[in-house]
């Protein structure tokens, strides 16, 4: 391999992994997953196999940095049962050699009992709870198989986790009918006791119209006055310069406003950052692309860093810089970058053009002040710029309780760094 080659090697650091496939036990109207079951018609249920976990655990921590982290998403990863996740958590230490690995559940919360809360607490997973709301807002697509709301269940699942000490986000679905509904969501949401958030726009193509979105969509204009409105009620928690509540999507406009990478892939430059694993040991370029055509090879024929630095995924990730030329005169690009690439391909409008644009323009233009003194207030409480000169930053942890005594880990308060 030539030098400039091996300059440029993406780290294999981040890989996501589905090991109940696309199988669920809900049946949300909104989900984009459940329709990947014709991708493997050879069987009606999916479940990874256990030499196709430890082969995915070794190539892993094998190649990996100091610290890597797995996500275990779906469908409903915890179909596969606690056995199975202590399994991975042995394979895990027994490859990791000295390695840290961070795991990431995102569940529906149906089959977290007391014995699931206390595993996830023992090896301190960091769990995504998907909740949208209030009742009548969370039950209005997210339902049962039976046709029955949800909504109890995942309140019960919230409340043991959090008894337990679990780390848990909640993750909401902005859709069509729940974009109208910011304040109760953010309200409710806090009153769970769950403080930090992510909030997903819900973007789907019409099965009977592929160049329209799917009716459970939620349109632009209305998104970026549920951004504007939940960026207001996200600031006016602040106490003594801090939030009080962390929103995935605002902080990552931090991270950017302070020259730093942010943490959400959306806002990066290119895509192609981690790897997904399905249940039979497939490798995919993205969670929103598993598909024939993005489909980069199999855990038993290949290693996970060959993968991520195939050229099939290396196209991938130069798909999003390629932009319309009204994206490449917006005053937004340094920030947008296009938007994450599957709400911009055979989208409405022309070929390219985010569906969220409008959105982001109206929220950009929003919130650009207010960010701005964000960062200039952070950046004057850090006296000490130099990390090699200030012995208690060098020593810090990036997962260590900060020494400003938020109560949050150093990475995600004043060790505002890149990674």
């Amino acid at each position: 391999m030539d030098a400039h080659r091996l300059q440029n090697q993406k780290t294999l650091n981040h890989i996501l992994v589905k090991p109940a496939g696309p199988d669920c036990n809900m049946s949300c109207r909104y989900c984009f997953y459940s329709g990947k079951k014709d991708l493997f018609p050879l069987s009606d249920i999916h479940r990874m196999e256990e030499t196709v976990l430890e082969a995915v655990i070794k190539d892993l921590m094998q190649q990996g940095p100091r610290e890597v982290s797995v996500s275990w998403q779906g469908g409903e990863p915890t179909l596969m049962g606690l056995p199975f996740f202590r399994k991975a958590i042995e394979f895990e230490k027994q490859y990791g050699q000295g390695k840290v690995a961070a795991n990431g559940l995102q569940t529906n919360g149906l089959l977290i009992d007391r014995e699931w809360a206390a595993f996830l607490k023992q090896y301190h997973f960091l769990v995504g709870l998907s909740l949208d709301g209030p009742e009548p807002i969370h039950d209005h697509y997210r339902r049962l198989r039976g046709g029955q709301g949800s909504f109890r269940q995942v309140c019960e699942a919230a409340k043991r986790m959090l008894d337990a000490g679990v780390e848990v986000n909640a993750l909401s679905v902005v859709n069509d009918y729940s974009v109208h509904f910011p304040e109760e969501i953010y309200g409710f949401i806090k009153t769970m006791g769950l403080s930090y958030m992510q909030f997903i726009p819900c973007f789907e193509h019409g099965p009977d119209h592929p160049r329209q979105p799917a009716r459970f969509s939620v349109s632009s204009g209305p998104y970026g006055t549920f951004l504007c409105r939940l960026f207001d009620l996200w600031l006016s928690d602040f106490a003594d310069g801090r939030p009080a509540t962390s929103i995935r999507f605002f902080e990552s406009l931090l991270f950017c406003y302070a020259g730093k990478r942010p943490l959400d892939c959306t806002l990066l430059p290119e895509c192609g950052t981690y790897l997904v694993v399905e249940h039979d040991g497939q490798v995919f370029c993205c969670d929103f692309f598993v598909s024939p055509e993005h489909r980069l090879g199999t855990i038993r024929e290949s290693r996970l860093g060959d993968l991520m630095n195939s050229e099939k995924q290396n196209a991938f990730s130069r798909l999003k810089s390629t932009l319309p030329g009204e994206c490449r005169q917006c005053r937004w690009l340094w920030l947008c970058r296009g938007g994450c690439v599957k709400d911009r391909l055979g989208g409405p409008g022309p070929i390219g053009l985010n569906h969220f644009c409008e959105a982001y323009k109206t929220f950009f233009s929003y919130a650009d002040a207010p960010l701005k003194k964000l960062v200039a207030d952070w950046r004057e409480k850090q006296p000490i710029r130099d990390e090699k000169a200030d012995p208690v930053r060098r020593k810090m942890g990036r997962n260590a309780p900060c020494p400003c005594g938020s109560g949050r880990k150093y990475k995600k308060c004043c060790g505002f760094s890149s990674g």
